[in-house]
């Protein structure tokens, strides 16, 4: 494994962040108006569960060509964009402290992806 990342391996990540957000958005819109019990039967719990296992199923074809060290830390950019989700979607308040982390975060990530290329 030489470290190098590709774009058909960042076009993978890429789809695995938005897998991770779109089954974060699942979950949280289950659990927003109902008990665990309920919960646990809607179908959009069940559409965040494909979710999951279609992004584990990428993760790993990923992790078969780029080190941990430099793709981990670019899921982390799922951060920035389950935020994102949560205040479109969710309408909840981003205050400047929480905008300017998920900044920080987004710039970090950055700094590992150029490593990698």
């Amino acid at each position: 494994m030489n470290g190098s990342l590709t774009l058909p391996m960042i076009g993978l990540i890429c789809f695995c962040i938005l897998a991770e957000t779109a089954r974060e958005v699942c979950f949280k819109h289950a659990a927003s108006d109902s008990r665990l019990g309920a919960a646990l039967i809607k179908p959009v719990t069940w559409a965040g569960i494909i979710f999951w296992a279609v992004e584990l199923a990428s993760w790993t074809a990923v992790l078969q060509k780029v080190p941990l060290s430099i793709a981990f830390p670019l899921m982390a950019l799922s951060y920035a964009t389950i935020v994102m989700a949560g205040a479109i979607l969710f309408k909840e308040h981003i205050n400047f402290n929480h905008a300017t982390g998920v900044f920080l975060i987004t710039a970090g990530v950055v700094c590992v992806g150029v490593t990698g290329l």
